[in-house]
């Protein structure tokens, strides 16, 4: 019913910056991006609202990274600016039920495919 659908990850070398899209079929949602290094846990990294007035951060991507939405284009974007090898990681797009920005994995309903996002020192 709902799909969600990554694009814009690469491979990039640290310092450069990258945005990272997602399109969502169907309605709007209030949604995250999540990212998972293999043998790791997949983590937030970022949220926001259905409308786009409140997001959070991940503590070691603020201030360089950016989450938005436009709901006219439905679509998710990251703006990564700074990238270290450390954000090399796949990274999930998620859509959740409901208004309010949420930081639990377990509260998202639908995920993406991911995108790769290698960034090489």
């Amino acid at each position: 019913q709902v799909q969600l659908v990554e694009s814009g990850g690469g491979l990039v070398q640290a310092g450069d910056s990258l945005r990272i899209s997602c399109t969502v079929s169907g309605r709007t949602f209030s949604m995250g991006w999540f990212r998972q290094v293999p043998g790791k846990e997949r983590d937030i990294v970022a949220a926001i609202d259905k409308i786009g007035s409140n997001t959070y951060y991940l503590d070691s991507v603020k201030g360089r990274f950016t989450i938005s939405r436009d709901n006219a284009k439905n679509t998710l974007y990251l703006q990564m600016n700074s990238l270290k090898p450390e954000d090399t990681a796949v990274y999930y797009c998620a859509a959740r039920r409901g208004l309010a920005l949420s930081t639990t994995k377990a509260s998202y309903d639908y995920w993406g495919q991911g995108t790769q996002v290698t960034v090489s020192s």
